[in-house]
């Protein structure tokens, strides 16, 4: 071999990196569409989805080298309570009051949410403390005030 012919073999591009280049396009692409939101399995199926016949280590490997970097969603945090301020606690009255005697004197009451596949159901119940039934609820997608009270 010719000194001359290996060094072209040496600066010659391989298939391979000229594949990797056109490819990297594609992903830059993709990637900005999404506003810099998908990470290498997303992008590996709309290529894929495209009729582009490509594994997802090799998206991934591509990616990892120019830089590319998908972003995480954060997880939702619901914020009920907001304990940091220096506003007047109100006392428990509960604590220092006696065990009640008859239905209907003291009514306790709680909110609590529960993730579903529509979005946050908001669930508010009222207790009866004596015979700790459940004497009024309320469901709803926003809080609210309205309660459904069965007495007995």
């Amino acid at each position: 071999m010719s000194r001359s012919g290996y060094y072209d073999w040496t600066k010659a591009k391989s298939v391979r990196e000229a594949s990797d280049k056109t490819l990297l396009l594609e992903i830059k692409q993709i990637h900005e569409r999404s506003r810099a939101t998908y990470g290498s399995p997303r992008i590996t199926k709309d290529l894929q989805d495209r009729g582009i016949r490509v594994g997802h280590n090799r998206v991934a490997r591509l990616m990892r080298e120019v830089g590319i970097i998908g972003r995480t969603k954060r997880r939702y945090r619901v914020r009920t309570t907001d304990s940091n301020h220096d506003q007047p606690i109100a006392p428990n009255l509960l604590r220092d009051m006696p065990l009640p005697e008859r239905p209907n004197q003291v009514w306790v009451s709680d909110i609590t949410y529960i993730p579903t596949y529509e979005g946050w159901l908001y669930l508010a119940g009222v207790l009866d403390r004596y015979s700790r039934k459940l004497v009024g609820w309320s469901m709803d997608s926003t809080f609210a005030y309205t309660f459904t009270t069965e007495c007995s």
